[in-house]
C-alpha cells in the first residue's frame, strides 16, 4: 500500500478534475498563441510585446503557469506512487518519492516566481 503523504487529503476525483482543467487551460493557451502567430506572419517585437502587455493575456499566462505546476505535480505524484514503491525498490521508496517531489517543488516555485516577475515585473 502506498502512503498518500503528498496528496494533501484530496481525493482521486479532485486530482483528476484539476489535471483535466489544467490540460484544458494549457491547450487553450497553445491555441491562442498559435492563432496569434498565424494571424501575424510578419510579427514584430512591438506586436508581441503589446499582445503580452494586455491584462487578460497576463492573467491567462499566470493561470497557465499555475496550471503547469499543478498538472506536473499530480502527474509526477501519480507516476512516483505507481512505480517507486516499497515492493519494487524497498524501504527507501518513500524517501526517494519525497526527494523527487521536493526537487519538483523547488523547481516549480522558482518557475512561478520567475514567471510572475516576467509577467508583472516593473520595467
Amino acid at each position: 500500500m502506498v502512503t498518500a503523504i503528498t496528496s494533501w487529503g484530496r481525493s482521486g476525483l479532485s486530482d483528476w478534475l484539476i489535471q483535466r482543467f489544467s490540460a484544458l487551460v494549457l491547450a487553450t493557451y497553445t491555441l491562442v498563441v498559435l492563432g496569434f502567430l498565424i494571424l501575424h506572419p510578419q510579427l514584430t517585437y512591438a506586436e508581441w510585446s503589446g499582445f503580452y502587455s494586455q491584462l487578460w493575456m497576463r492573467v491567462f499566462s499566470l493561470l497557465v503557469l499555475v496550471s503547469t505546476v499543478a498538472h506536473g505535480w499530480i502527474g509526477l505524484w501519480g507516476v512516483l506512487t505507481d512505480y517507486v514503491t516499497s515492493r519494487m525498490i524497498g524501504s527507501s521508496a518513500l524517501l526517494l518519492r519525497m526527494i523527487a517531489l521536493l526537487i519538483y517543488a523547488l523547481i516549480s516555485v522558482t518557475f512561478l516566481v520567475w514567471g510572475v516577475e516576467i509577467l508583472w515585473g516593473f520595467k
